[in-house]
């Protein structure tokens, strides 16, 4: 299927909890993110364990070095059109989200939510530190 297409200036909180830190590199809104051991905002990636568990999405673009808004928890419009009632997860690619037939044998698996509407996104994350059979 490949990654979600989001459209980064779409993408709006609706609701939830948020979280400012900076940017270990360039980022744009709409990107699934961790907190790196540096205490910055870093693209997560399902293939290795240390990069794939999640922290957020970012809601806007930042530089690195410069602050950078996630949502952690919530509802937000994604800025991508989206399956109603499927869930999506942390892609293989970084940064991106896809489905979960996007994640391959020996990739790491972290739910990241669930499509309320073609244009609303629940986050509800749940890294589960393990690796696809």
């Amino acid at each position: 299927m490949g990654a979600l297409s989001i459209t980064a200036a779409n993408v709006s909180r609706n609701s939830g909890t948020m979280r400012t830190q900076n940017a270990s590199t360039a980022i744009t809104a709409g990107q699934a993110l961790y907190v790196n051991s540096s205490g910055l905002w870093a693209l997560c990636d399902s293939d290795a364990a240390g990069t794939a568990d999640c922290d957020g999405i970012a809601l806007h673009a930042a530089e690195t070095g410069q602050p950078l808004t996630v949502l952690n928890s919530g509802t937000l419009d994604l800025g991508a059109t989206l399956a109603v009632g499927v869930p999506y997860f942390v892609h293989t690619t970084a940064g991106a989200i896809g489905l979960e037939g996007d994640i391959s044998s020996g990739d790491f698996t972290t739910y990241l939510g669930t499509a309320l509407a073609a244009d609303n996104f629940a986050l509800q994350i749940h890294n589960a530190g393990t690796a696809k059979a």
